[in-house]
């Protein structure tokens, strides 16, 4: 069925953070290999298909940037200001995975590479990664 809207629409997305519980946390971001922030670290990511919902396309992206599969994710939150995405107005609700240790990671799909980072040592992120990982690390240490 074909509808037509009057009001525009943002376009929705979901990122997947994963942290490791281990001493000293490390947590899995991938470089970009696309613009906009080309060259830049991320969580795993991307676009909503129309047939799923945002925690399996949290998933899914996952798996398809750096191989990680995971099953059990819990909703960091929302994130909508207006100019978090310079594609266009874009609504991403992001995820935490929390795993024992850090699993072998590789860059696929859109992703140049993916890697393992410490939490105290993290490179400059892309988009308004840097808010995420705020709100995901106070829900990581109330779990």
């Amino acid at each position: 069925m074909s509808y037509t809207y009057e009001y525009p629409r943002p376009a929705v997305t979901a990122d997947c953070v994963v942290i490791t519980k281990e001493n000293e946390p490390k947590v899995l971001l991938i470089q970009r290999g696309n613009e906009p922030f080309k060259g830049q670290w991320a969580f795993p990511g991307g676009f909503m298909n129309m047939d799923e919902t945002t925690e399996q396309c949290a998933v899914r992206e996952l798996e398809e940037e750096t191989g990680l599969k995971v099953c059990n994710i819990q909703q960091i939150g929302a994130y909508s200001k207006v100019d978090r995405d310079p594609r266009g107005r874009t609504v991403t609700v992001a995820y935490l995975a929390i795993i024992d240790k850090p699993e072998t990671v590789k860059g696929l799909d859109d992703a140049a590479k993916a890697q393992w980072f410490p939490l105290s040592a993290l490179p400059k992120l892309a988009f308004d990664h840097e808010e995420i990982l705020k709100d995901a690390k106070k829900l990581f240490s109330s779990l």
